[in-house]
């Protein structure tokens, strides 16, 4: 009887503690929100010139000498159409890493803010969620404005269904995830350059945005496939040109068993941090 008694109230605490966590994680993302919401224009733009200087050149430029049915498939008008998810797919990996990473850096190192937040009585995952919230929003921003450039070029509202929305949060997720960890790792500024140099950059260019990953070889093609980002570009693509039916349906759980991976991963950076 007491077994009874005791069960429905051990599911009522568990809901409850689920439930402090995303409310503890939104005050965390809201104190960096208060901080974003001021400098929206300047974080929507900082991450459109690689990408528009990557559209210029390769879409509009050698892209033209691209025709549909050699490098890419037949399914696609013109290589700027193939490239332009992979564009957003780009874009949101950089800031969304970047602007995350830079944030974490800025209160351990110079503002020296960040002993403040590890003194909160707050679940170390809440922490990560809310700091990998605001990754995400900056994220978002940025391919907002690709976005709205691939549909000036295309006319194409397929860049605007809710799958193609999913994978693009999704990303978001795994690259501000990751983009946590870094900020408590580094120790100095000069340490986040040696992650983009030798993560994002080549990321940027080996996750498929430029190339169809079917094409390769199956030793590059198992190395490009390690990458987050090629789920994200091959996801993107598919979710504005191919049918339902050819969607990669598996990189929807892939992109998010890595954003939990890290997710685990950075609550554990945050319960053992000392600055």
């Amino acid at each position: 009887m007491g077994f009874q008694r005791a069960l429905p109230f051990g599911k009522k605490l568990k809901f409850s503690r689920v439930q402090l966590i995303l409310a503890d994680s939104l005050t965390i993302f809201w104190g960096d929100w208060l901080d974003l919401r001021v400098r929206i224009p300047q974080i929507a733009s900082s991450g459109l010139i690689s990408p528009l200087i990557y559209i210029i050149a390769f879409g509009l430029g050698l892209g033209t000498s691209i025709r549909p049915g050699s490098v890419i498939s037949s399914d696609y008008n013109s290589y700027l159409e193939f490239i332009l998810p992979g564009m957003i797919a780009l874009s949101s990996m950089t800031i969304s890493f970047a602007g995350t990473t830079f944030s974490i850096c800025g209160d351990r190192l110079f503002s020296k803010s960040f002993e403040e937040l590890l003194l909160v009585p707050i679940n170390p995952l809440s922490l990560h969620l809310g700091k990998m919230s605001a990754g995400i929003v900056r994220g978002l921003l940025t391919s907002g404005s690709v976005i709205i450039l691939a549909l000036l070029f295309t006319q194409n509202l397929g860049f605007l269904n809710p799958l193609f929305l999913l994978i693009l949060v999704l990303n978001c997720a795994v690259f501000a995830g990751l983009g946590v960890i870094t900020g408590l790792t580094v120790k100095s500024l000069e340490s986040v350059g040696l992650y983009n140099n030798f993560v994002i950059i080549p990321m940027s260019f080996l996750g498929a945005t430029f190339f169809d990953p079917a094409t390769l070889p199956v030793g590059l093609k198992f190395l490009v496939y390690l990458l987050p980002l090629t789920y994200a570009s091959t996801g993107l693509r598919a979710a504005v040109y191919a049918p339902l039916s050819d969607f990669p349906w598996y990189s929807v759980p892939i992109l998010f068993a890595i954003a939990a991976a890290l997710s685990v991963w950075g609550a554990y950076k945050f319960s053992n941090q000392q600055d």
